[in-house]
């Protein structure tokens, strides 16, 4: 059985050095992200403060084996790997993966403070995604195309561009806008209007006391309670108006999980049938039911999935291997969705894995 995963990633430290530099104005090019070399390696600069690494030095290289599906899986990296489409689908065919949708550094993190200089770089971003990357395998690979923050005009114009471009859908800083004002009525008709999906992805927004620190247990408490921040993000989006204003409109939580969510779409229900005679504004149908019309969940491993998924709705959730992150399921994908997932029925499992995000993205569903 073909596999679509909806949800893998391209970080910074794998993004192609010359990237921006390629591609920005020549007057912009020395605010721009641009890779310098510092003691310790190379590392991206933008606006005079790093934003990361750039590869991973050699003196690091076994240590990180162990933190990187890549690595796990014994396949030599410099760090660039999952940044070079040819061998991205080595890795795909590896993991029996029919396409995949990705998400690039914008969706952990890529703060551009001056709005001019974040839109001419996520510009260049999109263009190189639909010109160099995608172009490489156009019915196998997405990377998402990045949606300016600082002002709901800039980013319908430029989901508006992107969709002239051919890409399938775009990734927006949730935790950076405030999705309750209605200004950003715009882009979300922009979306509708495109059939573009847009994408909230889980990055920081924890307390500010837990941090992910590698090799320490900080990190796996972090990553247990990271994918709850969507639910912020998802009840805004619901009560405020946003999805039912906008039926057309598609919003993916990236990362998500599941297993949380039942009890949440309850709990919203809840509440809605308890107050929404005595707000200023409320749904006219119950926060479920526009979820489950416009909403999709991504998840990776989901041991009690066979609990959780009906209770959800096969319809409304997306498997994903998070190639090449620590929790990635490469290059096993196929045996761990067979171990987690197999007690579904066929139908149910087809469209988790396969349907679902072939339908959305646009990609040739390979039986």
């Amino acid at each position: 059985m073909a596999i679509y995963s909806c949800d893998d990633h391209l970080d910074l430290s794998a993004v192609p050095p010359k990237l921006w530099e390629s591609r920005v104005p020549h007057a912009q090019a020395e605010l721009a992200p641009r890779v310098v070399q510092r003691e310790g390696g190379a590392v991206w600069v933008c606006e005079d403060h790093v934003m990361g690494r750039s590869g991973v030095p050699a003196a690091n290289r076994e240590m990180m084996r162990a933190f990187s599906a890549i690595g796990r899986a014994g396949i030599d990296d410099d760090g660039y790997r999952a940044g070079t489409p040819e061998l991205r689908l080595q890795d795909m065919d590896r993991d029996g993966l029919a396409a995949s949708v990705i998400y690039g550094p914008l969706s952990l993190g890529f703060p551009i403070e001056d709005p001019a200089l974040q839109e001419v770089c996520y510009a260049a971003w999109n263009d190189w995604a639909v010109e160099e990357f995608n172009a490489t395998a156009p019915d196998r690979l997405c990377v998402l195309a990045f949606l300016p923050g600082h002002s709901p005009e800039a980013a319908a114009t430029e989901l508006e561009r992107c969709a002239t471009l051919g890409h399938r859908g775009a990734i927006l800083g949730a935790f950076d806008v405030d999705l309750g004002d209605r200004s950003w009525d715009r882009l979300w008709a922009a979306a509708e209007e495109t059939g573009l999906p847009i994408s909230f992805h889980i990055k920081g927004g924890t307390s500010s006391k837990l941090s992910y620190r590698v090799g320490k247990w900080q990190s796996a408490a972090y990553a247990s309670v990271l994918p709850l921040q969507l639910d912020e993000p998802l009840a805004i989006m619901l009560f405020s108006g946003a999805l039912e204003r906008h039926p057309g409109f598609t919003l993916v939580l990236a990362e998500s999980g599941v297993g949380w969510m039942p009890y949440f779409l309850t709990r919203m229900d809840m509440e809605w049938e308890a107050l929404r005679d005595k707000l200023d504004y409320a749904p006219a149908v119950p926060p479920s039911e526009l979820f489950h019309r416009q909403v999709q969940a991504t998840f990776e491993e989901e041991p009690l999935a066979v609990q959780f998924i009906p209770l959800l709705g096969a319809d409304s959730c997306m498997w994903a291997s998070d190639y090449p992150h620590t929790d990635s399921t490469f290059p096993e994908s196929v045996h761990a969705i067979e171990e987690t997932l197999g007690a579904l029925p066929a139908d149910d499992l087809r469209k988790i894995t396969a349907t679902n995000c072939a339908h959305l993205y646009g990609f040739p569903l390979d039986d």
